[in-house]
């Protein structure tokens, strides 16, 4: 893995997160509940998975 690709998989994972953090907004939710910590879990996860997608086309 080159330095490159674990950079856009840095960078998938923070913007993952940073998105998925912001979910619970589109109901009400607050930034600081579980469901925003539970979703900026997961958000990472997924972006951490597309970035490699990316990267390894």
């Amino acid at each position: 893995m080159t330095n490159m690709e674990k950079k856009t998989i840095m960078l998938g994972m923070l913007v993952g997160s940073a998105l998925g953090g912001f979910v619970p907004l589109l109901w009400g939710g607050n930034l600081l509940s579980f469901s925003s910590i539970f979703f900026t879990v997961i958000g990472g996860l997924f972006g951490i998975w597309g970035a490699y997608k990316l990267t390894s086309l």
